[in-house]
């Protein structure tokens, strides 16, 4: 009878390990530079990617101080100096995520990689940090588009590794974040009524004190705004030309740029690509007609 349980058991595996997804690549750090964390039951797992573009810093316009801000911090992390984990914050299309490419891509060279941990991952983010402390590389642990409700815990575990434990952080690892909110947690009028003056200091409730203090673990903020015309017509030109060439930027692309901001209500670095697209698109498809 324990025989042909046995064997039955065995077929079934067989049966099943057809539609079961193949396993994933090891990552070999010396050869992949980014990984994408997956958290479950048991941990959690690395899985290499290949990078998305060939997005460079020299490709980010409007934000010369940000840059160089990331650039400088990121280096002297990379040379094994003090380094501020760092939050990048701000208008939507503004560059903060393509920066955070363009470092890797600036910089693996000289031993940086990055990991991107989705939001709903950060319970298992203690653990990919200690995976990382025996790794000769350096790595940076990146949330993209990271905010948090007002019943949501997850944030709880990034406060952990940021600087509520005895150990935190590995010194071969930092953690950069980007997010349209500059304290990452929702802000209602409620939490305001405990904020009150003593003397000429103000201090906040409890709950503005919880919510601020996420993002206040992160050493070095960097702002991002909304960019003005002159900015979003440069970032337009570059992109116009990169994508096609000098002769594709003219009167008829100025206007027509111009034109694009205005009928999606703003101006942005991803709305100046977006345009570029179109307009160089729309031009070689005209020209083979």
């Amino acid at each position: 009878m324990d025989a042909e349980l046995s064997q039955r058991l065995l077929e079934l595996l067989e049966r099943a390990e057809q539609w079961l997804p193949p396993s994933p690549q090891a990552v070999d750090w010396g050869r992949d530079i980014a990984a994408l964390w997956q958290r479950h039951a048991l941990g959690g797992r690395l899985v290499p990617v290949a990078v998305r573009d060939a997005v460079t810093l020299d490709d980010l316009l409007g934000v010369e101080r940000q840059k160089q801000a990331l650039l400088a911090n990121t280096r002297a992390f990379l040379e094994g100096f003090p380094a501020n984990h760092a939050l990048l914050w701000g208008a939507r299309g503004s560059g903060k995520s393509s920066m955070v490419r363009a470092l890797l891509n600036s910089l693996a060279p000289q031993g940086l990689r990055l990991i991107q941990v989705d939001r709903h991952d950060l319970a298992g983010l203690p653990v990919l940090v200690q995976q990382l402390s025996d790794e000769r590389h350096r790595f940076v642990v990146y949330c993209d588009d990271l905010s948090f409700e007002g019943n949501d815990d997850a944030y709880k575990a990034l406060k952990s590794v940021l600087d509520g434990t005895l150990t935190g952080p590995p010194e071969n690892v930092l953690l950069y974040a980007t997010s349209n909110r500059r304290h990452l947690l929702p802000e209602s009028l409620a939490d305001n009524e405990a904020t009150r003056l003593v003397g000429d200091e103000l201090h906040h409730g409890d709950a503005v004190e919880e919510k601020i203090s996420l993002s206040d673990r992160f050493g070095l903020w960097l702002a991002f705004h909304p960019f003005n015309q002159a900015t979003y017509l440069e970032a337009c030109r570059h992109w116009v030309r990169q994508l096609g060439d000098a002769a594709d930027w003219n009167a008829a692309s100025h206007e027509e740029a111009i034109r694009f901001a205005t009928l999606r209500g703003g101006r942005s670095g991803r709305a100046a690509w977006q345009f570029a697209c179109q307009w160089v698109g729309r031009q070689r498809l005209a020209g083979r007609s």
